[in-house]
C-alpha cells in the first residue's frame, strides 16, 4: 500500500510517499481502507516537533510515528477474531492520535474501541473532517468552558477547523455566539449562524466593551489580558492552541488569575473519546453542524496540502483523500 512516511522533524518537504506492507490486524484490531483524512495542528506538530514540548510525546531526535495523520474515515476491510462490533464493509470513522496514529495511508490497522460507525448521510470527507477538530471544539466548549444556554460566547480565530465547529456547537446550546475573522470570512462564519461579527481587519477586537461568559481563543493573536479584559466578572477563557509564547503565558498566568479571582482561563488540549466523536456524529445527522471544507488534496498531493494549511488562511478543514470509494 502506498503510505506517508516521517521519518525525521522538518518542513513538508520531509514527508516521503512510500509503498509499505499493508499491515494485518491483531485479535482486538480492525483493518480500514481508509478514503480520507484531514491537516489539524496536531500534525504540524508531529511534523515540524515543535513546540519542543511536544517531543515529550512524540520523540526526542525524530518522530516516534512512522506514519502520521489523526483524523481518519474509511471501510472496513478485515476484522481480528476478537472483534464484535464491526465487520466487512462498515463505514467508520475516528481519530487516531491516542493510538498510534497511522492515517496518512491507504490502509490502517486500529482498536476497534477507536472507532465510531459514519453515517450514510455524511460523506468520508465530511466525516474525516470532525474527529479533532469537533472534538476539540466540543470538549473545550462543553467540558473546559462549561457552556449554559443564554449566555454570550466570543470565538476568536472562527474560520478555521475547530472555529467553523465551535461556532456551530455553541449555538447548538443556544448560545449567543460572537465570532471573530478576518474579512475574507465574515460571511462563512455567518453563514453558520453567528449572531455578530467581528472583522478584526476593520475593527480594533482591544477597544470593543462588550462582555462575555465565555471565550474560545482559536490561535487567536490577543495577549492574556485583553481577553480577560473581555470577560464577565465570572466569566471563562479556554486556549485552545495560538502560538508557542501564548500557550506558555495561558499555563503560567491562567492557573494565577484562576485562584486569586472568579474569572477562570486556561489552555485545553482535547483528548481523543470516541463517546465525543459519537456526538458529533448526532450533531451531523440532525444538521445542527456541518463541516466547512476549503480544499481537497490527494495523498500524493501531502506536501502541497501542509504547505496551504501553514499558511494559516483555510477556511475550515484540509482534507486529503487517500483512496476512491
Amino acid at each position: 500500500m502506498k503510505a506517508v512516511i516521517s521519518s525525521t522533524y522538518g518542513s513538508p518537504e520531509v514527508l516521503e510517499l512510500k509503498e509499505v506492507e499493508k499491515p494485518v490486524p491483531k485479535d482486538n484490531e480492525v483493518l480500514v481502507k481508509v478514503h480520507a483524512t484531514s491537516v489539524n495542528f496536531g500534525n504540524l506538530a508531529l511534523l515540524r516537533g515543535k513546540p519542543f514540548l511536544v517531543r515529550f510525546a512524540f520523540g526526542f531526535s525524530k518522530p516516534k510515528y512512522r506514519i502520521p495523520g489523526g483524523d481518519m474515515a474509511g471501510r472496513v476491510e478485515a476484522v481480528g477474531p476478537n472483534v464484535k462490533r464491526l465487520q466487512p464493509g462498515d463505514e467508520v470513522f475516528a481519530d487516531l492520535s491516542g493510538s498510534g496514529w497511522g492515517a496518512f495511508a491507504e490502509y490502517v490497522a486500529v482498536p476497534e474501541d477507536v472507532l465510531v460507525q459514519k453515517s450514510s448521510c455524511i460523506s468520508f470527507e465530511e466525516a474525516a473532517a470532525v474527529p479533532m477538530a469537533g472534538v476539540t471544539a466540543l470538549q473545550a466548549i462543553r467540558d473546559k468552558g462549561e457552556i449554559q444556554p443564554g449566555q454570550k460566547v466570543l470565538i476568536y480565530g472562527a474560520s478555521g477547523g475547530v472555529g467553523t465547529f465551535a461556532v456551530q456547537i455553541a449555538k447548538s446550546y443556544e448560545a449567543e455566539v460572537t465570532a471573530v475573522c478576518s474579512t475574507r470570512n465574515v460571511e462563512i462564519v455567518r453563514s453558520l449562524g453567528a449572531d455578530h461579527v467581528i472583522d478584526y481587519k476593520q475593527e480594533d477586537f482591544r477597544k470593543q466593551t462588550q462582555k462575555y461568559d465565555l471565550i474560545i481563543g482559536v490561535n487567536g493573536h490577543q495577549p492574556l489580558s485583553v481577553y480577560k479584559r473581555a470577560l464577565k466578572p465570572e466569566g471563562r477563557f479556554v486556549l485552545v492552541g495560538g502560538s508557542g509564547q501564548q500557550m506558555f503565558q495561558t499555563m503560567t498566568e491562567g492557573p494565577w488569575i484562576s485562584m486569586t479571582g472568579k474569572k477562570k482561563m486556561g489552555a485545553f488540549l482535547h483528548k481523543p473519546k470516541p463517546a465525543d466523536l459519537n456526538y458529533m456524529k448526532e450533531l451531523l445527522e440532525t444538521g445542527k453542524v456541518k463541516p466547512v471544507i476549503d480544499k481537497t488534496y490527494t495523498l500524493s498531493k501531502i506536501k502541497e496540502a501542509f504547505e496551504y494549511f501553514e499558511e494559516g488562511h483555510a477556511q475550515g478543514k484540509v482534507i486529503i483523500r487517500c483512496s476512491s470509494q
